[in-house]
This record gives structure tokens, C-alpha cells and sequence, in this order.
């Protein structure tokens, strides 16, 4: 029970600051779970990192639930997910009540301007360690370093992952034919698992059900998030482009994982019981992909070639952050304000490693409020 408490106030408390989407979120996990309070070695973090991206669902939030599992069971992961999940969806439930009363949110860009900039180094940071656990020969650097370029030169990230990881393990299976001319059989580890201003009272079961169907097949980005959202809601009638664009925004900007805008969406189709619906339905998948998952990762590490895919799939997956760290620093600092913010945040990430994430995330926010002041 102490456990379960532990991963409950941890989670929530993440969930509170957690700006800056998945990378950013996966960093101040490994700084909070890896560093400081060591429930595993930064070895299965990575691995977890590497399988949650071979499912679909939002990465960061998944990661919880593993970290919750590793601590306290199929309990915690359940807690875990639900703590880090509860302050994005009573915020945006207070803001989708503010958007149906009053047809406008409140102005938060000054404190946004000043918390983008500020993850950076929080990204960076994580982006190192991982990345010194992942390069474990120059094959995987070279790995790391074609799906960095993939991802930059524009193709979809989870395409440019599963290929990495595939054309890796057949390299690496085939390295290790030709040295060892020998065959070992491959464990039996099943893949199963890996792979509006006014309230329109719509009913609460087709809400649920379009939302689980979204849940359950999402890959990638908030922007691949709009596209499900759209062909789901808006070119069925149920929602107008402008208000699913507002949705997605107030996702983006507050804590947390960005499918809290289907809290947001809810509430316009169906009020209270709507966003409720919404929310369950869309991140239900995620509890049971994890569930299932999780047991398996540490069989994966037992056969050659899932150990070999692994492998891969974890140099690409550090290499998606880095190239999401390049596209974020390009798109935060833009101005003075935010580079000195930028810079500040580096300092007291990597000149004061004890320093809490949180301070860092809090910190940015009033630099940015006030020095959009002047």
C-alpha cells in the first residue's frame, strides 16, 4: 500500500508540470524514476522505452504505467496512469466548461513562451544518458545516426523507427551467422501485444466508442491525433474544424499527455458524462496494451533476436528524441527572451543536478510571464 501511495503522489505530481510532450515527459521520468529514486536501472528503462513505441497510445503516458508496474504491480501501473493522466483532465474539463460558457480560453501563451524553452535541457539531459546506454558498439551509432536523419528529412517517425529496428536486427542477425556460424533457437515470446460553443448531447456509448477506436489505433504525434480526430468527428458531423483545432490546442498547452483533448471534445458533444466517456475511451487501450506488454520485455532481452531488436529499436527511439529536441529548440527560441531562457534552464539542469525538474518547468513559466512584460 506505501508503494501504491508513493507512485500516486510521484505521477501526480509529474502530471502537474509534465509540459512539453512525450520527450520532455520521458526525461523528467528517467531524472524522477531512474536517478532519484532508482526503482530500475536505466538499462529496462530503455527497453521500455523501445517496446512502448511498438505499441499504440500515447509513449510517455504508457511509460508511466511501466514504471508504476515495476514498482507496485498491475496496481501500480493502473495507479500510476491514472495520477499522471488526472490533473491534464481536470484542467481541461475546468477550461472545456470556460469554452462552452464563454466561447473563449484564457490567455496563457506568456507562461507557455517561457516553459517550452526551459524543457529543452531537461530533454537534452536524458537524451545523453540514454543515449550512452543505447550505443553499445559504433553499428547502433550508425543506426541512431540514419533515423535521426530519416526523421529530420521529414518521414514519419514511427516509420523511420520500425525500419531502423528491422533493417538493424536483420544486420545484426546476419553479423552474427557469418562470425559465430551457428544457430541458436529462438525463445518462444509471443509478438501479441507489441504490434462547438454549446453541448450537443450525443450519446455517451458513441462517444466512448469513437474515442476507444481512436485510442487503439494512435500512433505518433498530436498532429496525427488531429487527422484521426477529424476523419472521426468532424467529417461525420459531429464536430466543426474549428472546434476540434481548439480542442487540440488547449491539449498542447496544458500538462500532461496531449490526448487530454479528448476530455475538451467530450464536453462539447455530450457535457459531464461526455468528457468522461471520451476520456476513458481513449486511454482504456493503453492500460491494456501496457498490461500486456510489460512480462514481456524482460523475455524479449532472453531471445537473440528480439534482444537484437531491442537493440535497435532503442538507438532509434533516443535518436526520435534528439531530432525532436532539434525541431522543439527551433521552434521555442525565437527572441531573446527565450534563449536566456534556454539558457538558464541548461544551467540549472546540467550546473545543478540535484535540482528537482519541476523547478526547472516552474521557473520557466514566470521567466517567461515576466519577461514578456517588457
Amino acid at each position: 500500500m506505501s508503494n501504491l501511495k508513493e507512485i500516486a503522489s510521484v505521477f501526480f505530481k509529474l502530471g502537474c508540470v509534465a509540459f512539453g510532450g512525450p520527450a520532455a515527459h520521458i526525461a523528467m521520468m528517467d531524472k524522477e524514476i531512474v536517478e532519484e529514486r532508482k526503482w530500475m536501472d536505466r538499462g529496462h528503462f530503455l527497453d521500455l522505452i523501445g517496446a512502448t513505441n511498438l505499441i499504440p497510445g500515447p509513449n510517455s503516458t504508457e511509460m508511466t504505467m511501466h514504471c508504476g508496474h515495476e514498482r507496485g504491480g498491475v496496481a501500480g501501473l493502473f495507479v500510476a496512469g491514472i495520477s499522471f493522466i488526472f490533473p491534464a483532465v481536470v484542467i481541461t474539463g475546468i477550461l472545456a466548461w470556460l469554452y462552452t460558457s464563454y466561447g473563449q480560453l484564457p490567455e496563457v501563451v506568456p507562461f507557455l513562451a517561457g516553459i517550452k524553452p526551459a524543457v529543452l535541457a531537461i530533454i537534452a539531459s536524458a537524451i545523453l544518458k540514454l543515449g550512452k546506454k543505447a550505443v553499445k558498439n559504433s553499428e547502433l551509432l550508425a543506426l541512431g545516426i540514419l533515423v535521426l536523419t530519416a526523421s529530420l528529412a521529414g518521414i514519419n517517425e514511427i516509420t523511420a523507427l520500425l525500419l531502423g529496428a528491422i533493417t538493424g536486427t536483420f544486420y545484426f542477425l546476419l553479423k552474427s551467422s557469418v562470425t559465430s556460424n551457428t544457430t541458436n533457437m529462438i525463445n518462444p515470446v509471443g509478438l501479441t501485444g507489441l504490434m462547438a460553443y454549446t453541448v450537443k448531447n450525443i450519446s455517451t456509448l458513441k462517444i466512448f466508442w469513437s474515442f476507444l477506436k481512436v485510442g487503439a489505433i494512435l500512433y505518433g504525434s498530436g498532429y496525427v491525433l488531429f487527422a484521426y480526430l477529424d476523419a472521426e468527428l468532424v467529417q461525420t458531423g459531429l464536430l466543426s474544424r474549428s472546434e476540434l483545432m481548439d480542442a487540440i490546442a488547449v491539449g498542447q498547452f496544458t500538462p500532461g499527455p496531449v490526448l487530454s483533448t479528448a476530455t475538451f471534445i467530450g464536453w462539447q458533444l455530450g457535457g459531464l458524462t461526455g468528457a468522461l466517456a471520451a476520456t476513458v475511451g481513449i486511454f482504456l487501450p493503453s492500460f491494456l496494451f501496457v498490461w500486456l506488454l510489460n512480462p514481456l520485455v524482460p523475455k524479449m532481452r532472453q531471445s537473440r533476436v528480439l534482444s537484437y531488436f531491442l537493440d535497435c529499436v532503442n538507438i532509434a527511439a533516443v535518436a526520435i528524441m534528439l531530432a525532436v529536441l532539434y525541431k522543439m529548440g527551433k521552434d521555442s527560441i525565437s527572441d531573446w527572451q527565450t534563449a536566456t531562457i534556454a539558457l538558464l534552464g541548461a544551467i540549472g539542469v546540467f550546473g545543478f543536478k540535484k535540482l528537482s525538474v519541476i523547478w526547472i518547468v516552474i521557473g520557466g513559466s514566470l521567466m517567461g510571464y515576466l519577461l514578456y512584460q517588457f
